[in-house]
């Protein structure tokens, strides 16, 4: 039976670019919200999923992208509920929780409760051999430093400098921060990345004060001070890799019957449809990659990607902000070893390098040690990040040249005396925004701009968050602000035009 021009005219046909996470997500954001819609996502390479990418070789689960993300932030966990599939995650292992920052040349454990730059246990800094005599003092008086009066935005340097002094910075935040972000602290938004110690400072005066305050209260438990470093104990990963979740997502889709993919199908232009009411036209790199009017559109492209795209809007001051963001690249090598050949016990979750310690590598993660199942017994999974924005250069290198170095690093920091039984680089170019100071103006520009495009969303980690988490509430968000355009009556319009053209 054929359908007719007023059963079509019911149908909502939305364009995702992009089928990583955050495309994924928006994608199954509105079939569950709409039975009448139909989308098309369109993804340049030959599969999805972006950056996440598992594969398991020799006994060992290797993640070359991401391998866990945050719980606190609800993005990933509402995904899993949405899916049926929360039963699948794992913990991390309690053994081992605590980071380890290289001072002067070895491994020493991070302070004890020491949260990217909230001491949680003020005892554990008098202890620590990272900081002087004169930088732990420095870093103990910002429990009565006077708090800042203004609310401009400032870098991560400037506030650490000002609460806790430069040793700290220098010795303990930079490489933590360095290790989620890949910035340049002198550049990187405070406001824009870790704004709960501006509310810290604002609310009790002091960071330390607010730490030590959240401690005594027993409905903080949710913030986990045990261990060093990040907040581990509330991280999680998939027992077969982040893989499996994006399988799971791609199931779902398809099992709608909703939903279309076009692999190998990279979007060269975007423009408002001829009729001017709210419908977009999209040229790809395949003619037959279907109807190319939508009556939405999500772009979920990286902000330089997405700026190429969207030239067709005629939009000068978006296409100019979404440049304006800037991105660094970086590498992460994968290495498996015997545990046996390692001098360092390697009792820990990982390792992070300050710039001042002038290495190679910006940190090292132990894999295996965060998250069972991840190497046989009896060895270790390695995850080595190289390059970033304090050090570009590294990645003009070839991947042998980087292996070698890394390699090296690892005999030089952990004591390893045997080669690893396989090394795997993965280059990640332009692929981590880098939130500079004054990235929420900016960000905000970009959504005004936005909300006079008709049917027209951005989203991603661009803009509002680098993580898994985050990523996923982007693309809900932006699936949820088309669902706000179309049942305020905005859609019904263009619909018509279309269908009757």
């Amino acid at each position: 039976m054929s359908v007719g021009a007023e059963d079509q005219a019911s149908v909502r046909r939305v364009a995702i670019v992009g089928a990583g996470i955050t495309g994924l997500s928006a994608a199954l954001r509105l079939i569950l919200t709409d039975d009448d819609v139909q989308v098309e996502v369109f993804e340049a390479s030959t599969r999805v999923g972006g950056i996440i990418r598992t594969e398991s070789r020799d006994g060992f689960l290797i993640e070359h992208g991401p391998d866990s993300f945050i719980t606190n932030k609800p993005g990933g966990m509402q995904l899993y509920h949405d899916l049926g599939i929360s039963d699948q995650l794992l913990g991390t292992d309690d053994r081992y929780r605590r980071s380890l920052v290289v001072h002067n040349g070895r491994p020493v454990p991070v302070p004890e409760g020491f949260m990217l730059m909230a001491p949680a246990k003020p005892m554990a800094i008098l202890r620590t051999p990272i900081l002087s005599a004169a930088g732990k003092l420095r870093l103990l008086s910002e429990a009565i430093r006077p708090r800042k009066q203004s609310d401009n935005d400032e870098s991560l340097a400037s506030f650490v400098r000002r609460r806790f002094g430069s040793q700290t910075l220098d010795r303990l935040v930079q490489p933590l921060v360095g290790g989620i972000y890949t910035s340049d602290p002198e550049k990187l938004s405070l406001k824009a990345t870790l704004p709960r110690f501006l509310t810290m400072e604002r609310e009790h005066g002091s960071v330390i004060r607010a730490t030590l305050a959240a401690a005594r209260n027993e409905t903080s438990n949710n913030d986990d001070t045990s261990g060093s470093g990040a907040r581990y104990g509330l991280f999680a990963a998939p027992a077969d890799g982040l893989s499996s979740l994006i399988a799971t997502l791609q199931e779902r889709l398809h099992d709608s019957g909703r939903v279309r993919i076009h692999y190998e199908t990279s979007v060269q232009s975007v423009t408002p449809g001829a009729d001017h009411h709210g419908t977009w036209s999209i040229v790809t790199s395949h003619k037959d990659s279907g109807d190319s009017d939508y009556d939405q559109l999500i772009v979920t492209a990286p902000a330089w990607a997405a700026a190429r795209i969207l030239k067709g809007c005629r939009d000068d001051a978006l296409i100019q902000n979404l440049n304006d963001i800037e991105y660094a690249s970086s590498a992460i090598v994968v290495s498996a070893h015997r545990l046996c050949d390692f001098t360092h016990p390697l009792d820990a979750f990982g390792l992070v390098v300050p710039a001042v310690e002038n290495r190679k590598v910006l940190a090292i993660s132990f894999a295996s040690r965060k998250f069972a199942g991840r190497a046989p017994e009896g060895h270790v999974l390695l995850r080595t990040f190289v390059g970033g924005a304090m050090q570009p250069e590294l990645l003009e290198a070839a991947d042998a040249e980087i292996s070698e170095l890394v390699r090296h690093e690892l005999k030089a920091l952990l004591g390893m005396h045997a080669d690893p039984a396989f090394s795997i680089v993965s280059r990640y170019t332009r692929s981590m925004p880098q939130y500079h100071v004054g990235h929420l103006d900016r960000v905000q520009k970009i959504t005004e701009r936005v909300t006079t495009h008709q049917g027209l969303e951005l989203a991603g980690n661009a803009y509002v968050g680098v993580g898994i988490p985050d990523s996923i509430a982007s693309g809900y968000a932006a699936a949820d602000r088309l669902n706000q355009q179309t049942n305020n009556g905005q859609l019904s319009s263009s619909a018509d035009l279309r269908l009757n053209r």
